[in-house]
């Protein structure tokens, strides 16, 4: 009898031994895999291309800490170099904001920084509510113009604080002219990043330059060299560099996908979007783990369907986005339509912008006809 109890004392034993070792540990593996790790997406573009307002779609999400071209910093403080130069400083400045490490910018702003001091601070949604600023909720739509004139006199600290409280860190960015710069930080262990290349017809991001050239001259002389920026052909020059890049980094994103991008690379354009906005951002949404709101729907579509006509740089305030897209048909003269043409013709057979043969065409081609698949 009282060995019988010994054999079931020790078979008792034996049995929570096995469960200590094996099932808390497994346990607490378990509750460690609740909380998926952060979600880093980087929106890959060039200068007035709808990237201001495509950022917003990730900025007013609630789930997302969001910057707008924090590289802006690294080019004004090195802008003696040129963009291939300062490829690697502006990867290193990215790769800190998505871990939410904010030191990065002590080598580029007054050891008295603020938040305010941040370019274009008050187009984040995130450092416009708490904790960077108590004046909004977090599932509010917050303008930047209401942000800037509240929420502008807080430490830079509350930079970095925000950001860690986030799912998603978005960055958007137009200072990456080579994919395969951006290699190190796809198989960068430590981050998930995911790439959202937008691109829009060289023919309306020709105009828009056009219409913002002295907001862009530092930039353009930094990725053609100051000497190319001159003259009649200076505005083609910064064209050509801007095409062929958008050709690179597509080749590189969908042709010869290395095994690390899969899944990772999706290409947008800017007419795709405004055609139909609710579908593609949807589309973006799924791509970067994020859920639709009602309230987000409903943002679109107003900022989408305004009167507004964006003529300004950075300017994303409601506007009839479809016709604003197509607004250089009716104001670029074809002369400059062919030579941006020539120096973008690869770039738009790529990315199927189909060429205009005459200024007949120009005007009357139907805007399905614009592009040669979709």
């Amino acid at each position: 009898m009282v060995k019988s109890r010994r054999v079931q004392v020790l078979l008792i034993l034996v049995v929570l031994s096995f469960l200590l070792i094996h099932f808390l540990p497994c346990s607490n593996n378990a509750h460690m895999e609740e909380k998926p790790s952060p979600v880093h997406i980087l929106i890959l573009s060039s200068w007035r291309s709808g990237s201001s307002f495509t950022g917003q779609i990730f900025s007013q999400h609630p789930s997302v800490f969001y910057l707008m071209e924090p590289a802006w910093h690294v080019w004004v403080k090195m802008y003696q170099n040129s963009a291939k130069v300062l490829h690697m400083a502006v990867r290193d400045l990215v790769r800190s904001v998505f871990l939410c490490d904010m030191s990065v910018f002590d080598a580029y702003m007054s050891s008295q920084k603020k938040k305010s001091d941040l370019f274009q601070w008050e187009t984040s949604r995130a450092l416009c509510s708490p904790p960077a600023c108590d004046s909004f909720s977090r599932s509010d739509i917050i303008t930047a113009g209401n942000c800037k004139t509240i929420c502008g006199k807080y430490p830079f600290s509350k930079v970095e604080e925000a950001c860690k409280t986030y799912s998603h860190v978005a960055i958007k960015e137009v200072r990456f002219f080579d994919l395969k710069v951006l290699y190190p930080l796809l198989t960068d262990p430590s981050l998930n990043l995911k790439i959202i290349h937008l691109v829009r017809d060289p023919r309306a991001v020709f105009k828009s330059r056009e219409n913002t050239m002295a907001d862009l001259k530092r930039d353009s002389n930094i990725v053609v060299g100051s000497q190319k920026t001159k003259g009649e052909m200076g505005p083609y020059n910064t064209m050509k560099a801007i095409c062929k890049s958008h050709v690179e980094i597509y080749k590189a994103g969908s042709q010869a996908i290395p095994s690390f991008l899969k899944n990772r690379y999706l290409l947008v354009r800017y007419e795709d979007i405004v055609r139909d906005p609710l579908a593609r951002a949807a589309q973006m949404y799924r791509f970067a783990e994020l859920h639709f709101t009602p309230e987000l729907q409903k943002w679109v579509h107003n900022i989408t369907h305004g009167k507004g006509h964006g003529a300004q740089a950075f300017d994303i305030g409601s506007r009839d986005a479809l016709r604003v897209s197509q607004a250089w048909r009716k104001t670029l003269p074809f002369q400059k339509i062919e030579k941006v043409q020539n120096v973008c013709k690869d770039a738009m057979d790529l990315l199927g912008y189909r060429l205009v043969q005459s200024e007949e065409e120009q005007k009357n081609m139907s805007l399905d006809l614009l592009f040669a698949h979709n």
